[in-house]
């Protein structure tokens, strides 16, 4: 609205309807850029059977173990068992070839460089297992 003081101006109003329209549109604009659901890494944790007397040998949770070994290339195990790395993939496509859950995880010693334990994920992933999860000192501290 304009008012008139005495001789002869008028003084003029911003108007701020259309600032006001692009500020809601900005507004809901990036309310639908942001995404909903955050991406990350889908991490396994091996979990304790729910009725361990029901459990069968052949579903137990398979650990491949990366050890250090000082000047030498590291040894591996399954579960408990040594195994060479020749082995590896023979060994876990013989484990893997009658399961329905193809779950897997790695542990790897601290002093082991990580493209050991990257090999493993790849011979795993050959031996067609679903997915791979990765055990930490602090995971196998909380079991």
């Amino acid at each position: 609205m304009a008012m008139s003081m005495g001789g002869g101006g008028s003084m003029a109003e911003i108007n701020v309807t259309p600032m006001i329209d692009i500020l809601l549109v900005l507004l809901i604009i990036f309310m639908v850029i942001v995404p909903v659901t955050p991406n990350g890494l889908d991490a396994l944790v091996p979990q304790p059977p729910k009725n361990p007397q029901q459990q069968q040998p052949n579903d137990r949770t398979i650990v491949v173990q990366v050890l250090y070994r000082p000047g030498q290339a590291p040894a591996y195990k399954i579960n408990e068992t040594d195994v060479t790395h020749q082995e590896l993939l023979s060994k876990l496509t013989e484990i893997y070839a009658n399961r329905a859950e193809r779950v897997m995880f790695v542990k790897g010693d601290d002093q082991v460089s990580f493209q050991y334990i990257a090999d493993v994920i790849d011979i795993g992933k050959a031996a067609n297992v679903d997915h791979i999860g990765l055990m930490t000192p602090k995971i196998q501290a909380g079991q």
